[in-house]
């Protein structure tokens, strides 16, 4: 069974900071893509930061670009999500997300596979 757990989420004043963080309880953590994505009522869920399973490289959803921070340890298979100068259009259901597409790494084959967490809900508000 996998397991992904949020944390970290919670009422914060606009321009202030929070730090989610995502625990794995997932085999081959290094081999998975990891994700955040947010869901505000009303809207779609939408891409928030993604870190690769390979170089580390990142990427950012522009209305979060040089706020926001992803970043993982593949040592404890964790994920975080550095947020700062909150705003009120910030606020919505965090979801920490496990994505791998098919790949051939020397004489292993990794299958496709996603898995997401429940959620944390983060609320920017005076």
């Amino acid at each position: 069974q996998v397991h992904l757990v949020e944390s970290g989420g919670g009422l914060v004043q606009p321009g202030g900071s929070l730090t989610l963080s995502c625990a794995a309880s997932i085999v081959n953590f290094r081999t998975y893509a990891m994700n955040w994505y947010r869901q505000a009522p009303g809207k779609e869920r939408g891409l928030v930061a993604t870190i690769s399973n390979s170089d580390g490289s990142t990427d950012y959803a522009d209305s979060v670009k040089g706020r926001f921070t992803i970043s993982r340890d593949n040592d404890k298979n964790t994920v975080s999500l550095q947020m700062n100068s909150l705003k009120p259009e910030d606020t919505a259901m965090y979801y920490c997300n496990a994505e791998r597409h098919p790949y051939r790494s020397g004489v292993d084959y990794y299958t496709r596979a996603s898995y997401w967490g429940q959620g944390t809900q983060v609320t920017v508000s005076s």
